[in-house]
């Protein structure tokens, strides 16, 4: 006994540092298919992105799948986003709710940058050819109420990365679920896992070269034809635990506050708050903060507006919502999204 007492006293030190190491890394730049973690909705954006326990409008494809099990009405959101770099960010939802079955929803999300000059080391101004990139995901959801007051949903998504000539594809699964209670007036827990799925690895015809087996033997094969083996790289997974209730709730006036916590696997800890009071259901006003004790970010702020038709047009209601987004040293985001009922 003393022995093995000695030998872990020994051993159990020797794995201190790789501890505080791991610790210490954020793994940042370390996944595939970042695109998946930008946010989605002016709404959500607008409270700081907490937004995985209140998921009441056709984002909640994005934040939490299982909110869509609530929607009584067909829904359809369309956003579009100068997102940073000069790129460009879309993303549309339908969430279409069948009687008895449950609430399917369908996504698409993409990603784009203009076209670029092909530039080499012995032609700097460029070769006369541009390139692109971009990324985008198509997704199908579904969801079910289990007991009036606990849902479940699932969100299937297919991914897609181009540069030029290369991509890479795979398959990712979002699980999520959403509690209410009588708490609180009214306290919702949420919990979401998005992203878990296969990795990515970029290939096509730009990674088929020709070249010597072993160059330092003169006369040898110089058009022998190779593959460059490229790196495989996991998607962005990330889980977020969130509850929401309303502080004040009349038939004039909601406040509604909401917190997220948010553990992604590359990057640190963080958590997002937001509020938002409304009138009448028509009039929105919104802000929040995001990556709250994250320990390198750029801004945090977010403010927004949303103006809604309520039940003017009886069953078919329209919501326009803005969201300003700040990015520190980087430029600041407009966010404007459009959600029709029907």
């Amino acid at each position: 006994m003393k022995r093995i007492l000695l030998l872990l006293m020994f051993i159990y030190p020797a794995f201190l540092p790789a501890q505080i190491f791991n610790r210490n890394v954020s793994k940042t730049s370390t996944v595939a298919a970042t695109f998946l973690e930008i946010p989605v909705g002016a709404s959500s954006i607008g409270m700081g992105g907490a937004f995985v326990s209140i998921a009441n409008d056709a984002t909640a494809l994005y934040w939490n799948a299982a909110g869509i099990a609530n929607m009584q009405q067909m829904e359809f959101l369309a956003q579009h986003t100068n997102w940073l770099a000069g790129t460009g960010f879309d993303f549309a939802a339908l969430i279409l709710p069948l009687s008895g079955i449950g609430t399917f929803g369908f996504s698409f999300t993409s990603l784009n940058m203009p076209d670029m000059k092909v530039t080499t080391v012995d032609m700097p101004e460029g070769t006369g050819e541009f390139f692109s990139a971009g990324d985008l995901a198509v997704g199908i959801a579904y969801a079910m109420s289990l007991t009036d007051r606990f849902s479940i949903g699932f969100n299937a998504k297919y991914i897609q990365q181009s540069i030029w000539h290369e991509s890479a594809s795979g398959f990712a699964v979002d699980f999520s679920t959403i509690f209410r209670t009588d708490l609180l007036n009214g306290l919702v827990i949420g919990a979401a896992i998005s992203n878990f799925g296969t990795s990515m690895k970029l290939s096509g015809r730009d990674t088929r070269t020709f070249g010597r087996v072993d160059p330092t033997k003169l006369g040898s094969n110089e058009r022998i034809p190779f593959d460059i083996e490229m790196d495989s790289w996991d998607l962005p997974l990330f889980m977020q635990l969130g509850v929401s209730t309303n502080l004040v709730k009349s038939e004039e006036f909601k406040w509604l506050v909401a917190v997220d916590a948010l553990h992604p696997n590359d990057n640190y800890e963080s958590v997002n708050v937001g509020s938002e009071i409304s009138y009448h259901d028509m009039v929105f006003l919104r802000g929040g903060f995001n990556s709250l004790f994250l320990k390198q970010k750029e801004g945090g702020l977010s403010l927004g507006i949303g103006v809604s038709s309520g039940n003017f047009f009886g069953q078919t209601g329209v919501r326009f919502d803005y969201a300003y987004r700040n990015f520190g040293r980087l430029e600041n985001i407009h966010v404007f999204s459009v959600d029709l009922k029907f």
